[in-house]
């Protein structure tokens, strides 16, 4: 795809994912804009080996949009970065097509890894604000990963996550519709298990005090005896 045609494709990505874009101009203003802009020009030329010059470049675009794309990761059409202060994206991951991904999320390592030891994320998937998913594996497609999450281990396709670390929540045969890429509805699994211990709390409370109103009538009637 030429660059041309490339501009124009991200232009309008951005215009249909973002509702606070007025006018096709104000595009060229978003630093999610310039950081993918320039990441496949870093990218160009890492796979032709200008290691330097690549990581430079790639530099230069972190000081200006606070986005740091890695010029050897490999992303495909349609990314969509929301905001996108403090996105990290590490040299091995592998981005799919239509993903989404807000403010302040990691694609990163966990430091014990060689080789591959970044995450491949699938087509169509929501990444949170703040989410953190660290080490090699995979991020199945059309999956949604909650806002301050910690990703450690493979996430099936259509799924839910949430918490830290990240445990799946939802998980079905349907493709998850554009239109519910919500990173605020999510399931709370820790609510969850909260209202879960207050119910057996109430329980445990309903019968103590039956126990103990037997023992006081036992008690009565057996003054009442002696």
């Amino acid at each position: 795809m030429g660059m041309i045609k490339y501009i124009k494709e991200e232009i309008q990505i951005i215009k249909e994912r973002d509702p606070a874009i007025k006018t096709p101009l104000e595009v060229l203003l978003y630093p999610s804009f310039k950081a993918i802009v320039r990441y496949r020009i870093a990218h160009w030329l890492f796979v032709r080996k200008h290691y330097f010059l690549a990581r430079w470049y790639s530099q230069r675009t972190v000081r200006k949009t606070g986005i740091e794309i890695h010029p050897g990761a490999t992303i495909g059409r349609g990314l969509f970065i929301d905001h996108g202060h403090g996105v990290v994206i590490g040299e091995t991951a592998i981005v799919g097509d239509n993903v989404t991904l807000y403010q302040g999320v990691t694609l990163g390592g966990t430091g014990k890894e060689c080789g591959k030891r970044h995450p491949t994320v699938g087509n169509n998937v929501m990444i949170s604000a703040g989410a953190k998913v660290l080490g090699s594996f995979t991020i199945g497609e059309n999956s949604k990963i909650g806002a301050g999450s910690v990703v450690l281990q493979e996430v099936p396709p259509n799924s839910t996550v949430v918490g830290v670390p990240g445990r799946v929540v939802k998980q079905n045969d349907m493709k998850l519709p554009r239109e519910e890429m919500d990173q605020v509805h999510l399931p709370d699994p820790i609510q969850k298990e909260l209202d879960h211990l207050r119910n057996e709390n109430l329980c445990l409370e309903t019968e103590l005090k039956e126990l103990a109103g037997r023992v006081e009538a036992l008690e009565k009637q057996l003054n009442k005896q002696g």
